[in-house]
């Protein structure tokens, strides 16, 4: 079979690099609000939860304008994990439901998971340009393999956020401690596991041993 030259085409623009830093403030910052606001806000949960969302949206809008500023263009998982901040942020606040923003994770991998599936199906190689990473020396198969491995990676993190909130804070009222911290930590380290375990597979597809891991921000 013929090498689809996609699979090694170089982004089309020579984007400014940035640090680890400033990458994972982009990634993570907004997250970590939200964690802080809603362990440490005063008040019943209820109001815990909507101060905290507030400030997640504020702090993923913020994120997306840094982004574009120190990088020079917003990805695609941060528009689309941007976006539906600000949409189920927005019906919390106006419902006065947490269980919108508990959703939200749940739409950003399903979301990811159909465009994958989408890419395998049309034979594009969708996950470069979602993960906007090169993979030095990764040859076909092993984006193939990848691509397949994300996208059931995204799949069962879908049903593993509804599984946890529906567990651990059901009702409008309950305490979100549980799945904020799945959230995160969890989720990011869960993340960065799964990525870390990919490397072996990888190098036998060609990877070159001093490329470095790479995770998407976490949904």
């Amino acid at each position: 079979m013929a090498s689809n030259p996609d699979f090694n085409r170089p982004p089309p623009f020579n984007r400014p690099k940035v640090g680890p830093g400033v990458r994972m403030a982009i990634d993570y910052a907004p997250l970590l609000i939200f964690f802080g606001v809603n362990f440490l806000a005063p008040g019943p949960q209820i109001e815990r939860v909507l101060a905290a969302t507030a400030s997640f949206m504020v702090a993923s809008a913020i994120t997306m304008i840094v982004s574009r500023w120190k990088t020079g263009h917003i990805s695609p998982m941060l528009w689309l994990s941007g976006t539906l901040v600000l949409v189920f942020g927005s019906l919390t606040l106006w419902f006065h439901n947490p269980n919108f923003i508990k959703m939200k994770p749940t739409f950003v991998y399903a979301i990811f998971a159909i465009v994958l599936g989408f890419g395998l199906i049309t034979h594009r190689p969708l996950l470069k340009q979602l993960l906007e990473t090169s993979y030095p020396g990764l040859d076909e198969k092993g984006w193939h393999k990848l691509t397949i491995n994300w996208m059931l990676f995204f799949v069962a993190m879908a049903i593993a956020n509804e599984a946890v909130w529906r567990i651990t804070a059901p009702d409008m009222n309950s305490d979100l401690r549980i799945w904020t911290l799945y959230k995160f930590p969890g989720c990011v380290i869960i993340t960065l596991v799964f990525a870390m375990a990919n490397i072996p597979m990888l190098m036998k597809h060609g990877l070159t041993v001093d490329a470095p891991v790479e995770v998407p921000p976490e949904g």
